[in-house]
């Protein structure tokens, strides 16, 4: 039984995503999660008590793979310069992935406090990340620079999700331009 539940609250994930990946917030709605899964809508509200709680579990399952993707490629890189142009890379090659497009779009949405609590803490476990390398190249405010190469970031990645002129390539080249310089000065 805990096994088919679990299954069942696995697949109401993967139609979230897909669901936000192709409309949005205004996608994932629990007669649409309980079509794509095949339940019964009441049988969606066993599962999650509302699209905040449905949210919330995405961020708590696909943020933790998502910035350990982000550690990976920065744990190859060689010094604090190489290990801040990964962070960007790394974040905007993501772009892309399904868990990424659901959570741009869950960021997006209007959120109970909760919900928007748990993407705030993600986000701060994101620029943790990159701080000790902006100390490395002897920044004097590490923290403070951190949530502006983030700013840029999220900025690139708007650029990508919304289809831009300029190819993603080109983005993330500008954005990691603009970041190692900023930050090496």
């Amino acid at each position: 039984m805990a096994e088919h539940r679990s299954m069942q609250r696995a697949a109401l994930l993967d139609a979230a995503r897909s669901l936000l990946s192709e409309g949005g917030t205004e996608a994932l709605t629990f007669p649409a999660l309980a079509e794509r899964t095949g339940l019964a809508r009441s049988s969606v509200y066993e599962y999650f008590r509302s699209r905040a709680a449905v949210v919330e579990e995405l961020c708590e399952v696909d943020f933790p793979v998502w910035a350990a993707e982000v550690e990976a490629a920065m744990a190859a890189a060689d010094g604090p310069e190489a290990k801040i142009e990964a962070y960007v890379r790394k974040q905007l090659e993501l772009v892309g992935d399904r868990r990424h497009r659901a959570v741009v779009a869950i960021s997006a949405s209007e959120l109970d406090a909760a919900a928007r609590e748990k993407i705030r803490a993600a986000h701060g476990g994101l620029i943790a990340m990159i701080v000790e390398a902006l100390g490395g190249l002897g920044h004097s405010d590490p923290r403070l620079a951190a949530m502006l190469v983030q700013g840029v970031v999220d900025a690139a990645v708007r650029r990508i999700e919304l289809g831009a002129a300029e190819h993603p390539d080109t983005i993330t080249r500008a954005a990691v331009s603009m970041v190692l310089r900023g930050v090496s000065g």
